[in-house]
């Protein structure tokens, strides 16, 4: 099977047992501050010594600034899909975009009926999800009053809303083809569980879903796959993830590079806080590095950097009175690695001639310039302080310090620059809701939707790079030699920030000053 090409991402799946709940907040707070990107906890309703997931998952996402909180995965049967929708996205505004959506069909039929829901067979629980998925997403749209009439689930006329911050993945745990099948057509990510499913069956499950993604009219590429994984750091490494960190390292990574697999979620014990730190600070680096080091193998020759001609100047489609002017893009590129296609980026609407400019929508598409233009001084820095590391002038541990304290990298690129700093800095007395600056815009200008997209894909791609930097960083701390590896992961982070600020600057400046959206 392919490596997808999706960035990489590690978290954790944390025990809801009530009395270890202070172990386990204590690991959701550990797995953020590690630099892991995603929380977990099982759902399981009918269990009288577990914690409610949801109240969990809140209080967990209150407690931690960058992890993403899901339920591991939540149980239909006894979350009514319409309530779990606007709980999902009233959680995601709460946490500034920081919710996924993990769906399973439900399993224990006995204990879901004691709990007063329903008993279905098999092929009555996947039909219950998959108009649970039309629920879900119809609720998450802008639109008048929505009807769905389903055998098990129904929407007679309800509103739309509240609106998620950013747009919510869906992801399923699924094993047999019919759930598989759903999961290509559907499904924005696949979360199956190595117990279940082993490493050997992977290959045979990603082709179902891939076939049912492309007769779907859909791309593989766009199903993430995810995977619950469990382990020891002892053993010979014979077995599955039974050894050392570098047997687990070279395990993940041929995952993710022959199965596609994007996402490994460590399943823990209220006790687990060593292996977790283990997983973040030994297992994850090393995976970054080995899957970015093969995929810049597979890549074209480095061509030599010189500019490279824009589609259009940034300024074409502006009108002269709008008062702000975007960053062009110089076209120069250092590195010959390419993580995107700039050819397919979308395009917003040409602004219209006569179009109206307020002095507060000036202001806003201003300080968006502003903050790239931080991020930017920021990226000269990081350049300078590699110089000095290359140079014997700098130790790497301070290098590696001073950068994972800049705003890039505090950055979680959920919703991108501007938002995290404009939200998190200039407008801390807004409200809850001024922080989802992509939906605004997306409600404010709906045909500006594509561009939207392309510009949250292009965040989780910064973020990869930015962690291929830091897996060089490592690297060079053990490796003096890996200093050139080093400097060409810069380079491509160069590359990437500086031509994704001036996308977004080309296509958000004008909107900004022309929508009446409150952010300034």
């Amino acid at each position: 099977m392919p490596d997808y090409g999706h960035p990489l991402e590690f978290g954790v799946f944390l025990p809801p047992a009530a009395e270890n709940a202070g172990d386990t907040l204590t690991l959701a707070r550990i797995a953020d501050r590690l630099g892991l990107e995603l929380v977990s906890v099982q759902d399981h309703p009918y269990q009288a010594a577990f914690l409610d997931a949801w109240t969990l998952l809140s209080v967990i996402a209150a407690s931690t600034t960058s992890v993403h909180v899901f339920p591991n995965v939540a149980n239909l049967p006894l979350r009514d899909p319409a309530v779990l929708a606007r709980s999902a996205a009233s959680l995601d505004i709460l946490s500034g975009g920081r919710v996924e959506l993990g769906l399973g069909t439900g399993a224990f039929w006995d204990a879901i009926a004691a709990m007063g829901g329903p008993r279905r067979t098999p092929g009555e629980a996947v039909t219950a999800l998959e108009e649970a998925i039309a629920v879900i997403r119809a609720l998450w749209t802008p639109g008048r009053g929505v009807r769905i009439e389903g055998r098990h689930h129904r929407l007679a006329g309800a509103h739309p809303g509240p609106f998620p911050a950013h747009d919510i993945g869906i992801w399923l745990g699924a094993y047999r083809k019919r759930m598989l099948t759903l999961t290509g057509r559907l499904a924005d990510g696949w979360l199956p569980s190595a117990p279940y499913a082993p490493p050997e069956q992977l290959a045979g499950m990603n082709e179902v879903i891939d076939e049912a993604a492309a007769e779907a009219g859909r791309s593989p590429s766009a199903i993430r796959r995810l995977y619950n994984i469990a382990g020891t750091f002892e053993g010979s490494g014979t077995e599955f993830l039974r050894g050392p960190a570098k047997v687990w390292v070279e395990q993940l990574a041929e995952l993710a590079l022959t199965d596609g697999i994007s996402g490994f979620v460590l399943m823990v014990e209220p006790d687990g806080d060593e292996d977790l730190r283990r997983f973040a600070e030994e297992v994850a680096p090393g995976v970054r590095e080995l899957v970015a080091r093969e995929r810049a193998q597979d890549d074209e020759p480095p061509p030599a950097a010189e500019p490279q001609a824009q589609a259009e100047p940034v300024t074409s489609r502006l009108p002269e009175h709008l008062g702000v002017t975007p960053t062009p893009d110089d076209g120069v590129r250092r590195s010959g690695t390419r993580v995107w296609d700039e050819s397919r980026r979308p395009t917003g609407p040409a602004a219209e001639a006569d179009a109206t400019y307020t002095d507060s929508g000036r202001a806003g598409a201003q300080h968006l310039i502003d903050v790239h233009d931080h991020l930017r001084q920021e990226l000269t820095r990081v350049r300078a302080l590699v110089a000095q590391v290359a140079e014997g002038t700098l130790d790497v541990g301070a290098a590696r310090s001073e950068i994972n304290q800049m705003t890039m990298r505090q950055n979680n690129w959920t919703l991108g620059a501007f938002c995290e700093s404009y939200c998190r800095v200039v407008t801390m007395h807004h409200t809850l809701e001024d922080q989802s600056f992509f939906p605004q815009i997306r409600r404010g200008d709906p045909r500006l939707g594509p561009v939207l997209d392309r510009l949250s894909e292009e965040h989780r791609v910064i973020h990869d790079v930015l962690d291929r930097v830091d897996a060089a960083l490592v690297a060079t701390v053990s490796s003096p030699e890996g200093i050139g590896e080093l400097s060409d992961a810069v380079d491509l982070l160069t590359d990437t920030l500086l031509s994704h600020l001036s996308y977004e600057e080309r296509e958000l400046v004008e909107p900004l000053a022309r929508l009446p959206l409150g952010l300034a």
